[in-house]
């Protein structure tokens, strides 16, 4: 690699200079001064730089949802010969949606016949969830295993 040259304000190259970490000979250049944060938390010489806030930088799009909210996914499908087995009715078979719920730490897979009212509780088909996040593989999962269109 080759040697660059460090410019001063007026443009000139000024290799004694060091590039400057603090914005001033950004501000004495343009006239005004750097508009955020001029480090990204370290300085030059790896200590800790001060403490700037940084808008948006934080996880607010974590911190305001609970990972115990009420969330579900459904899907439409066709189980196998067996059908699936519900606690209410027994075996259901044909065009069925399936939804997976996800509350209170929770999931729970519920069934209906396509475009009914009524959901049945797939049996065994409940568990302890600790963390919504998990709710689209658990779904993933559930559609996999009794999506059964072909037989």
């Amino acid at each position: 690699m080759g040697e660059q040259a460090v410019t001063g304000g007026g443009a000139t190259p000024a290799p004694e200079q060091t590039p400057d970490a603090t914005g001033e000979d950004a501000a004495a250049a343009t006239g005004s001064a750097p508009a955020g944060p001029t480090t990204a938390g370290m300085t030059a010489d790896g200590a800790p730089g001060a403490a700037a806030g940084v808008p948006g930088a934080g996880m607010a799009a974590d911190s305001t949802g609970s990972s115990t909210a009420a969330q579900e996914r459904t899907a439409d499908i066709v189980p196998g010969p067996g059908g699936v087995m519900t606690d209410e009715v027994g075996v259901v078979t044909g065009e069925l949606t399936l939804r997976t719920g996800y509350a209170d730490g929770r999931v729970t897979l519920t069934v209906q016949y396509k475009d009914a009212d009524e959901w049945y509780a797939v049996t065994g088909g409940s568990v302890a969830l600790a963390d919504a996040a998990g709710l689209d593989a658990v779904h993933g999962i559930a559609v996999a295993l009794l999506n059964r269109p072909e037989g």
